[in-house]
């Protein structure tokens, strides 16, 4: 949800050199980009390591730091560079780090989707006049990892159409959609289009996966755990359409530009949700949700009585 602050930040400054500290974990999501020219893994655990590695940086000597994390770590990592502007939000005590810090919004003062929170952080500190025309996030590089995403579902002999799935949640169970639906809607929509499912998930979802697809009646791949970031992009890239949870995986099979089926429950769509004509939000009204718990005290309703047949029907349509 930070590509459209860091694609306006490219188009304000067209001859920078823009660089990401990032997570190896998260880094591959940027390669592509062309607002960005260089990745720098952030890979300290230790106080000493992240004091070594703060140190470390002051030898690029860059002229700005725009912190998009909101985390006091992010600041006193540039503070220790001796990054001369250091631009971000104040909040986790971190303002006194920061030389331009900036009021985080109230709410109502910016819309609600949080790729709104980035783009004004560059427009409170002056960087931007007003804020972008920004109905979509949309990865750049789709079209290169569609094409090598197509090349490897052919390697293993899983055809030209592909269903993606991302059944898993990080944030916890209360996210996730039921296993046995999701097998149920994935068969029904692959049958209809001629398809095989690509099941996707981190090693720890492996199980959950490996579930889902031995319940499925069509051919699928269980993928969870063996592929990188850069890996996942590409096979993303070249599915037909994807279903999933409220997770990383529909963050960026949206942003791919895939048409996208996102279940969502204990979580807010307004705020976090997939953007542009491209994606679909199911969800039940329900009385208590979003809650935004990690799991369900009670009985699960918002995901329960979300049918597999609904978010079939709700994907075939959006293939129309």
């Amino acid at each position: 949800m930070s590509l459209p602050a860091l694609r306006a930040l490219r188009l304000r400054f067209p001859d920078a050199e823009i660089v990401i500290l990032a997570k190896p974990w998260v880094a591959d999501l940027y390669g592509r980009e062309p607002f960005c020219d260089r990745v720098i893994p952030y890979t300290p655990k230790t106080l000493g390591e992240k004091w070594s590695a703060g140190r470390a940086l002051a030898a690029e000597k860059f002229d700005c730091a725009i912190l998009l994390q909101n985390a006091f770590e992010a600041a006193a990592i540039a503070w220790l560079a001796r990054i001369p502007v250091r631009i971000g939000y104040a909040r986790d005590g971190r303002g006194p780090l920061l030389t331009t810090a900036i009021a985080v919004p109230r709410g109502g003062e910016i819309a609600r989707h949080e790729r709104f929170y980035y783009l004004e952080l560059l427009h409170r500190a002056g960087i931007l006049e007003s804020l972008p025309e920004c109905e979509a996030i949309r990865l750049e590089g789709a079209p290169a990892a569609r094409t090598a995403g197509s090349a490897r579902f052919h390697e293993l002999g899983m055809g030209a159409t592909v269903i993606g799935m991302s059944p898993g949640a990080a944030y916890g169970t209360a996210k996730r959609w039921l296993p046995e639906r999701f097998a149920e809607a994935a068969t029904s929509v692959a049958r209809r289009i001629g398809a095989s499912v690509a099941i996707f998930g981190s090693r720890d979802e492996r199980d959950l996966c490996a579930e889902i697809a031995a319940a499925m009646q069509v051919p699928a791949h269980n993928f969870a755990g063996e592929t990188t970031l850069a890996q996942y992009i590409d096979l993303a890239a070249a599915c037909r359409v994807y279903l999933t949870n409220d997770s990383g995986g529909m963050h960026i099979a949206s942003a791919l530009g895939v048409p996208t089926v996102a279940i969502f429950g204990a979580t807010d769509d307004a705020g976090t949700g997939p953007t542009g004509p491209l994606a679909r939000v199911v969800r039940e009204p329900v009385e208590c949700s979003p809650c935004l718990k990690r799991e369900c005290p009670i009985d699960h309703r918002c995901m329960t009585r979300v049918s597999a047949i609904r978010v079939a029907e709700v994907a075939l349509d959006l293939l129309k």
